[in-house]
């Protein structure tokens, strides 16, 4: 029998299929590799098979991050993911099935579950499976840039933060302490993602392609590619390029299944502008197929030289219009980027301030929503594309989650361990939407966050406590550096380097930032070890 393997990334192992008569391959059984499997192949002899693992087998610590100036990435997020080789004998049908039944074990996903999942309380306002009613009829989903829980909300004492850690605190962010204290303080949620080249793309896909996972290490290694994640260059299937997920992004799986959608600055561009990844004026338009007509024309996308606060104008005019006419889309998609911060760039405002700012705009957000006709019917999600490479005491992916809702508990922890794809799964149920990839099919929903019985006081915003005109110095530490990236785009400016300068334009210059944290997080066999019998890697 011939037979060749497969990487299969979603379930973390290889599948071996039969190729022995052509045309009538079939499945055979299937091999557990480590995080992200990129390749396998057979030993000369064809006694052994070569696993290639393209991010290794656990995210680590990185004590000794690399400081600006330093030639090296020794413990840079990106340069960390080494990958691994494995090497194992041509497993026999015996040691195949054991393969086999261990693979899907550990795997959360499974089919049983993609339309119901596992475990749903009585007491949730989420559906309990996929078709359910919800009393919330209306989501809005934030996406946001790249900051880690620490460095906003770890000096909130309920919740596992470090406040030694925290940049943007409630003096700064006190809009973001209020949603998180009035509602639920979620200090356990992980972004799926390392950067926003496939920040973006887990968070309005729940997936990212091979393409972004193996186009962007060379992107941020600057080599200077173009920016695909967010649409522009030829079409390779009808959502978009050579990035796109195969069956598309949540917009497009919204109005397969007979949801309204309207976009503010997600996946968008201008519209006679030359290359899709730089800022232009308005109108803005869809830069995906499935987005086209579906932008709102006036809501500015990435660009950090214009202020939250106008975004936050060209929602309102919309969104009072929606109130009027009763029209408003069942999912509204908000990018609001600003707490990206410029780092100390002359003539931007100072990190503080863009963060302040980009605070003070989420907080108006929300309480035109809950001054509103729909906001019995509400939920708000907010989230990070990632968590770029700031400090972080658990992990450098733990990221800042919101909720706002009447059908959100009130002043509780909930520590669950929730994650991008967990919060898209939340916004599918919710709206009636199968799930978009194996990621968010098996990932929880956020149903501890959710009560039953609802409570419609407003929120109220707080305005800022710190001035957001505040200028960079010239000279301030990191200027000419920051001067000298690019900021036209999330990510085209060096994360390590930007986040840096944004820790000691906070701290002083004479402050070191401190090495991020990567962690691992190992569901137990139930047994506590190894079955007798089963075959072992070598």
């Amino acid at each position: 029998m011939e037979w060749l393997s497969n990487p299969d990334i979603a379930l973390l192992s290889v599948a071996a299929v039969d190729v022995s008569r052509p045309g009538r391959s079939a499945p055979l059984g299937t091999i557990p590799t480590g995080w992200y499997p990129t390749g396998a192949s057979f030993s000369r002899d064809g006694k052994r098979i070569l696993l290639l693992s393209g991010k290794g087998l656990t995210s680590q610590a990185n004590p000794r991050a690399p400081q600006p100036g330093d030639p090296g990435d020794a413990e840079y997020v990106a340069a960390i993911l080494t990958g691994t080789l494995s090497v194992l004998d041509v497993p026999d049908a015996k040691a195949l099935a054991q393969y086999t039944e261990r693979a899907l074990r550990l795997s959360a996903y499974s089919d049983a579950s993609r339309l119901a999942p596992e475990r749903p309380p009585p007491d949730s306002a989420i559906p309990p499976r996929v078709g359910a009613a919800s009393p919330i009829k209306h989501v809005f989903y934030i996406v946001r840039e790249n900051r880690t829980y620490d460095q906003i909300l770890g000096d909130v004492k309920e919740g596992n933060g470090d406040p030694d850690l925290c940049l943007f605190g409630e003096n700064v962010t006190p809009n973001a302490h209020a949603l998180a204290k009035e509602f639920v303080l979620l200090d356990n949620f992980y972004v799926d993602a390392e950067v926003s080249a496939d920040g973006h793309a887990f968070s309005t896909a729940a997936y990212a392609t091979d393409a972004i996972e193996k186009l962007w290490p060379q992107y941020y290694g600057r080599s200077e590619g173009k920016f695909l994640t967010e649409g522009g260059g030829p079409n390779r299937n009808a959502y978009g390029n050579i990035t796109a997920p195969a069956e598309g992004y949540i917009w497009d799986h919204a109005r397969r299944a007979g949801v309204s959608v309207r976009s503010y600055g997600e996946f968008a561009v201008a519209q006679n502008e030359a290359k899709n990844d730089r800022p232009g004026p308005p109108p803005y338009r869809g830069s995906v197929p499935g987005l086209v007509g579906y932008v709102a024309p006036d809501y500015p996308p990435y660009d950090l030289s214009v202020p939250d606060a106008r975004r936050v104008e060209a929602w309102l005019r919309e969104f009072r219009r929606f109130e009027a006419d009763g029209n408003l889309p069942a999912l509204s998609i908000l990018r609001l980027g600003n707490d990206h911060t410029a780092g100390t760039s002359p003539g931007f405002p100072t990190p503080t301030a863009m963060i302040a700012e980009n605070d003070a705009a989420l907080g108006r957000i929300v309480e035109a929503i809950s001054k509103s006709r729909y906001w019995k019917e509400s939920a708000v999600f907010v989230l990070e594309d990632d968590a770029q490479d700031g400090p972080d005491h658990v992990d450098a992916h733990r990221s800042v989650a919101l909720v706002a809702s009447p059908w959100a508990r009130r002043g509780v922890v909930d520590s669950t361990l929730y994650t991008t794809s967990g919060m898209l799964r939340t916004i599918e149920l919710i709206l009636g939407i199968p799930p978009m990839s194996q990621y968010d099919s098996a990932a929880r929903p956020m149903y501890e966050a959710f009560g039953s019985t609802p409570d419609i006081r407003p929120f109220e915003a707080r305005p800022p406590r710190v001035p957001i005109d505040e200028k960079n110095d010239p000279k301030a530490w990191g200027a000419a550096a920051s001067a000298a990236m690019d900021l036209d785009e999330a990510d085209r400016a060096p994360d390590r380097e930007l986040n840096e300068i944004i820790w000691r334009s906070v701290r002083g210059e004479s402050s070191p930032m401190p090495p991020s944290v990567h962690a691992a997080f190992v569901r137990p066999l139930e047994n506590g070890g190894e079955e007798d019998g089963e075959p072992e890697d070598r």
